[in-house]
């Protein structure tokens, strides 16, 4: 009888549900701690460096080694102070508790003195009065902290439970047998063989009457506890963006929303990469910010992005890379930028600039940290972004005349910690269709910044567009094509997919028209990131609101106990070009002792002075014309039209004399 008892229960629908709630739930508090017990342990024992010093050792990088153990001791150091200063801390707030109650005190007397001398009452009487505020003040406070006090548990729990469920995995056995069902049917060879037989492709369908069978090159494979990933072969006549063209039927015969299935190229002609996530994995929230609390970044090593579809972590190194976000207004390219800023800003040795093109104030938390900062729609904001870029320009052509010298062929950690001249450079332009859109000067802001990615990748310039739209006249199509990681957030048509993520992409089954307006915000296609051939990542969110909170404020001022005191910060803003130059004295700057033809001086004055918009469209023959005017005589010698540097100093001269003579 027992036995029966126990069966029936077992059978028990409701029973059954109401217990794998009760445990999935459990579960979820449970792994809600775990969470903060392990953000906990890491900050309390620098986990961030042991997990650095511990990936420098596996991949035998003992330059990183070297200075991860240096950052971990200084970080030492740095907490060894602060306990070493915190019961100073404690007395000084002790002295003024106790310096406030002794002032509070004498308040009261001399009140109740003059409302006893004033007749207003008796000095008693002021007293009872005071006690009776007391009173009424913990009777307050009683009555309210009562429930709080039985509430307080439930709170921490809910809040365990909401960290479990955004950070934990809910095993198989807390789900309800469909969901059991959804999240692991048919992602088999023999599924994915079904799967492929029911997308409607008549050739593919001819193929499979014909007798041809699926081959996998990699069997389907669990990855991370996220879903799987496989790579199988195709019949003649199909390809895979044939397989992409019918994703949607694709992931409904997977059983998954069109978000979690992504088929595309693999390396092998011939065959699919097939990823399958978890039933219910693509709508689910990016982790916190790893950075939000604790922690210093290396732009040399790894800035955090988010997570990919496979769980894992997306954290690129910014040197020797550069960046275009893309994707309809309200899908994340704007909080995609702060997160990149943010890492960036965490680095003790780089160097900020920010320009946003629009009055928003998406980056003004940061200001404390940004050397150069300008917003607004006003067109002396785009005129300094442009001598930004011109003075970007030419310090990239600077870094290689450095490294030359010093016989090495790039910027590395060891060279910016060494040479303050050759720290990092990132720089940010928000909006930037209003930049290259400009009628007067957004061409020629399109061909520097191309130049810049083109050359720079090596000298730790490191520049970062996000924009609307991918028409030519938005962003030119060389600067999408030279960087080195796209991102594009939602779009509407292939054009614009293949307009941020490059030509055949949407061909090639890398689509973010796939993405879903809203409710995909937050997550972009992006390539460059990783080895793979994109990721289908979602960006830790920098908490902002309308109110003036801004997460990224806490943030800044922890890296501004730790930034460089070489590196500029401040916002301070871009110098100001000057109204008038001399051009017989930068001449006399750029020429040397030989003779320079007069085609070849413009490019050398434009570099002496980037600001100068004068020497930006300066030509040979144009030069030789000013010089007239002013004296000096270039002869047209072999049509070279040689600028001689005796010529000028000789002219120079005759202006500093010239006053004398009168």
């Amino acid at each position: 009888m027992p036995a029966l008892v126990v069966r029936v229960v077992r059978q028990h629908e409701p029973t059954v549900k109401t217990t794998r709630v009760v445990l999935a739930v459990g579960l979820s508090v449970a792994q809600g701690f775990q969470s903060w017990a392990t953000r906990a342990w890491d900050a309390g024992t620098f986990g961030v460096y042991r997990r650095q010093i511990r990936a420098a050792e596996v991949a035998g990088d003992r330059e990183a080694l070297a200075e991860w153990i240096d950052r971990r001791e200084l970080a030492t150091e740095r907490r060894h102070k602060r306990l070493m200063e915190a019961p100073k801390l404690a007395a000084g707030i002790a002295r003024v508790l106790l310096g406030s109650l002794v002032a509070v005190t004498l308040l009261m007397l001399v009140t109740a003195l003059v409302v006893e001398l004033t007749d207003l009452g008796s000095f008693a009487a002021f007293f009872d009065g005071v006690l009776d505020v007391l009173r009424f003040a913990i009777t307050a406070v009683t009555v309210v902290w009562t429930p709080f006090v039985a509430a307080t548990p439930l709170l921490i729990g809910f809040a365990a439970w909401r960290e479990g469920r955004k950070t934990g995995t809910v095993p198989d056995w807390a789900l309800s047998p469909a969901k059991r069902q959804e999240a692991s049917v048919i992602v088999t060879p023999g599924g994915i063989a079904q799967a492929l037989a029911h997308l409607g492709i008549p050739t593919l369908n001819k193929a499979l009457k014909d007798g041809w069978t699926v081959e996998f090159a990699t069997p389907p494979v669990r990855v991370n506890n996220r879903g799987y990933a496989t790579v199988f072969s195709l019949p003649l006549g199909i390809t895979p963006t044939m397989i992409a063209d019918k994703r949607a039927v694709l992931a409904r015969n997977l059983h998954r929303d069109t978000i979690e299935v992504w088929p595309t190229g693999a390396e092998r002609a011939g065959y699919v990469d097939l990823w399958v996530a978890d039933a219910g994995s693509g709508s689910k929230p990016a982790p916190a910010y790893p950075m939000l609390t604790a922690g210093t970044v290396d732009v040399f090593a790894s800035v955090p992005f988010g997570v990919s579809q496979r769980g894992d972590l997306i954290a690129p190194p910014l040197v020797e890379a550069n960046l275009v976000f893309g994707g309809l207004p309200g899908q994340g390219k704007s909080n995609a930028v702060r997160v990149v800023m943010l890492g960036a800003a965490l680095d003790p040795l780089a160097e900020l600039w920010v320009f946003v093109f629009a009055g928003n104030g998406d980056f003004d938390a940061y200001t404390p940290r940004l050397a150069r900062y300008e917003r607004g729609t006003r067109p002396e904001v785009a005129e300094a972004a442009l001598a930004a870029l011109h003075e970007l320009y030419a310090e990239v052509g600077r870094r290689e005349e450095k490294l030359a010298e010093l016989g090495v062929k790039k910027v590395t950690r060891a060279l910016a910690e060494k040479h303050k001249d050759l720290r990092p450079i990132v720089a940010g332009f928000s909006e930037c269709h209003e930049l290259f859109g400009n009628p007067d000067f957004g061409k020629e802001a399109g061909e520097v910044a191309v130049n810049i990615v083109k050359r720079g990748r090596k000298t730790g310039v490191i520049l970062a567009f996000d924009t609307q739209s991918s028409r030519a006249a938005a962003i030119p199509p060389a600067l999408v094509e030279n960087v080195a990681m796209n991102v594009c957030f939602y779009v509407k048509t292939w054009r614009n997919n293949d307009g941020f993520l490059g030509d055949g992409s949407f061909q090639a089954g890398i689509r973010a028209t796939e993405l879903r307006f809203n409710v995909d915000r937050g997550t972009a296609v992006a390539t460059g990131t990783t080895d793979e051939t994109f990721e289908l990542l979602r960006w830790f969110y920098i908490e902002a609101d309308d109110s003036g909170f801004d997460a990224a404020a806490d943030v800044i001022a922890r890296a501004m106990t730790a930034v460089h005191p070489s590196v500029a910060t401040g916002g301070q803003p871009q110098k100001i070009a000057p109204t008038t130059r001399d051009l017989l004295e930068d001449l006399d700057e750029v020429l040397g002792t030989d003779p320079v033809p007069a085609a070849d001086v413009p490019a050398l004055l434009a570099r002496h002075a980037p600001g100068w918009a004068p020497y930006r469209t300066l030509n040979g023959k144009a030069l030789v014309a000013q010089l007239a005017a002013l004296g000096v005589k270039v002869p047209s010698t072999g049509n070279r039209w040689p600028v001689r540097p005796e010529d000028v100093r000789a002219a120079l001269a005759r202006a500093a004399t010239g006053h004398l003579d009168e």
